[in-house]
């Protein structure tokens, strides 16, 4: 590898390095902080939260843009290879980045179809770490000038010279050490509380200040649900296949349950509808739970027989199989529905109208929140929840 196509390629990997470490302070910033606004977002179309919060975001519960900030430092750490190790080794290194760029190429390609045609949104962070890939594939390509079927036995015979070389051996576990160390304690999207009568932790005097000059200076959304005498009126938009709705629904029980007992009716909650499913949802572009219009009937089903808990709780515990037909099947077993296809027409109605509901609000992903018309477009960490209605139980009228 000529030292000019090594610099192209180090220019390319520092870039998408550094975005990418960008991308995943954002990314930990909006999961730590509900009142964050990213640097990225422009509007409703360019925005890097609208495509971090949404299910193509995570790689189980970790960021993507994590995942990619590792494997550009493979990168960087090839492109300085190619500048100064013996010619010998210089020479392999453009078919190592080649291999690595062109499954990192796959990736993105995936993740820029989720983000334009499935999301509608454009991140701009994403933009330049694709830009990124795009160029080290095209200068580790023009830069390969040996048959592809020959790396194998290069990179044997590679690997036995990295074995010799102390600092070789050094760097490799420095960074699988701190690669490890990084994916195993980097906050992963919506922790489930293992415990439902564990406490959320408690937020720090800085952070509960922010928490609630946020809350003072929001607007306030005004809402057509009763509040049936509550002071403090929690509107959830919610996708029974969401995994996002499913930990809030965790999350939250505790410090609802908390609230109950120390100050009876003073805050309720109330669930809305909105199924990221096209059959019953046409506010949205593109299908993204398939059985979330029949499990929102089920619930509603089950909630005229007194079981509708059990069944949020079978729904929430089953996402990752759940199709409309095992929906079926629990509706009638847990809650005895045997007339779910007669029901099911008149029920979606009420699903319906809690749709045009969200799109008159601008819902955009499940869940969203009000809390006393203060919107959150995402999942709140349980302890700023806590946070929020005492906050707005402090602020009520006595």
């Amino acid at each position: 590898m000529s030292k000019r196509a090594a610099l192209v390629a180090l220019v390319c990997a520092l870039v998408g390095l550094g975005v990418s470490l960008a991308a995943s302070y954002t990314h930990y910033r909006l999961l730590s902080d509900p009142t964050y606004v990213s640097f990225c977002d422009v509007n409703a179309t360019v925005s890097c939260t609208q495509v971090y919060q949404s299910r193509f975001g995570t790689f189980r519960g970790v960021p993507v843009a994590l995942f990619g900030a590792l494997w550009f430092v493979v990168a960087t750490l090839l492109s300085i290879t190619g500048m100064n190790a013996r010619e010998s080794v210089r020479e392999n290194i453009p078919g190592y980045l080649f291999v690595l760029s062109t499954l990192a190429l796959a990736a993105v390609l995936y993740l820029g179809y989720a983000s334009f045609v499935l999301l509608k949104a454009v991140c701009l962070l994403c933009l330049t770490t694709y830009a990124a890939v795009i160029g080290l594939f095209l200068v580790s390509g023009a830069a390969t000038t040996f048959p592809m079927t020959t790396l194998p036995r290069r990179a044997a015979r590679d690997l036995r010279v990295l074995v010799g070389n102390p600092l070789a051996i050094g760097i490799a576990v420095l960074f699988f050490a701190g690669a490890a160390t990084t994916l195993a304690f980097f906050p992963r999207e919506g922790s489930v509380v293992e415990a439902a009568n564990t406490p959320p932790p408690e937020v720090t005097q800085d952070q509960r200040a922010e928490l609630e000059r946020f809350m003072a200076s929001a607007p306030r959304v005004p809402l057509v649900v009763p509040r049936e005498g509550a002071k403090v009126l929690i509107v959830k938009f919610n996708d029974f296949q969401c995994p996002a709705c499913g930990q809030t629904y965790q999350q939250y029980k505790p410090i609802l349950a908390k609230y109950e007992a120390s100050n009876p009716g003073a805050v309720r909650m109330v669930l809305k509808d909105y199924p990221l499913n096209r059959d019953c949802n046409e506010a949205i572009s593109q299908t993204l739970h398939p059985a979330a219009c029949d499990a929102a009937v089920a619930v509603r089903l089950a909630r005229m027989r007194n079981k509708g808990d059990a069944m949020e709780a079978w729904l929430y515990s089953n996402q990752p199989s759940m199709t409309a037909a095992s929906v079926r099947q629990a509706a009638k077993d847990i809650a005895g529905v045997t007339d779910f296809d007669e029901k099911y027409a008149s029920m979606l109605s009420g699903v319906k109208n809690d749709i045009a509901l969200g799109k008159q609000l601008g819902i955009r992903a499940t869940p969203t929140f009000f809390v006393n018309g203060v919107k959150f477009d995402s999942a709140i960490l349980p302890q700023y929840f806590d946070a929020a209605i005492a906050y707005e139980l402090k602020q009520a009228p006595k």
